[in-house]
């Protein structure tokens, strides 16, 4: 019950780090850096819908598409996320002035502030929804990998601010979606998209089998040996996106706490969930 109230306690904490990001850096500077915020910030100036209220909206349909496909647990962080986002970023937004209208100093902190928001938020197994979810569905109905549906999220986001505002803004866009993506990675303790996991246990065939069913991921068994015992083991050599890290973790913490764990990362995964061969 404690680690739970943890989780939950540091999934509020990286949502109101993120709703800081956009209301007191992106979304006053009209940055409209991709996704559901990027979306939502475009459709403040268009028609003058509340931020978190639109993001709130947005998000409806996708986190009933994780529930369907992820399951209660995953839903309800996921529901709780996007709740407490869209609620911070219209609680705190009447009582905040941005302290800066310079472009680049906005972008900057921004993807910075941002980044470390939704890094504790991926740290602590939630999410906030949005591209995350998005891209899923873009994954299966259009064969596209992960990487790409998130790319392909971001850019038509970034490419409706260009129209709607200006290019230049759109440019500062593309910087805060960069800076964004490597502070997430930072707060998840590794540089790559994609993270190689390597795990020795006794019962790697229960963390296999939890890894396919829960994050729907794909696994290999390696026969590897002792260099102490002389005993030959299997190795559990699992790929991941960043935002999985921290369920991976938990999950091999829940079926053996005693298991060894390597994780690194990689500079390019190609195949099922990730890029698909021959493309850039």
């Amino acid at each position: 019950m404690w680690k739970i109230i943890w989780n939950y306690l540091g999934i509020t904490l990286g949502t109101f780090i993120t709703a800081l990001g956009l209301v007191l850096f992106l979304v006053p500077n009209k940055i409209a850096a991709g996704g559901v915020s990027g979306l939502a910030t475009v459709i403040y100036y268009v028609f003058k819908f509340k931020v978190g209220l639109t993001m709130l909206a947005l998000n409806i349909p996708l986190f009933l598409f994780g529930l369907k496909e992820m399951g209660i647990r995953f839903g309800l962080k996921t529901l709780y996320g996007t709740v407490t986002l869209s609620f911070f970023i219209d609680l705190i937004s009447p009582y905040l002035k941005p302290p800066t209208h310079d472009l680049l100093l906005a972008s900057i902190y921004g993807g910075i502030v941002t980044g470390l928001g939704l890094g504790i938020v991926f740290k602590f197994g939630g999410t906030t929804g949005g591209t995350d979810l998005a891209a899923r569905i873009i994954h299966r109905y259009l064969k596209l990998s992960v990487g790409q549906s998130l790319l392909l999220i971001d850019a038509s986001v970034i490419a409706l601010a260009a129209m709607v505002f200006n290019v230049e803004l759109a440019l500062y866009a593309f910087l805060v979606v960069f800076l964004t993506a490597k502070v997430i990675d930072l707060v998840q303790e590794g540089e790559g998209f994609a993270k190689a996991a390597l795990v020795v246990s006794d019962k790697n065939k229960e963390i296999g089998e939890q890894v396919m069913r829960v994050l729907d991921r794909g696994v290999t068994y390696l026969q590897g040996r002792g260099g102490f015992t002389g005993q030959n083991k299997e190795v559990l050599l699992v790929v991941v996106s960043r935002s999985e890290v921290s369920r991976l973790k938990q999950l091999v913490a829940k079926t053996d706490p005693k298991a060894f764990v390597i994780v690194a990362s990689v500079n390019e995964a190609l195949g099922e969930g990730f890029k698909n061969f021959g493309t850039e």
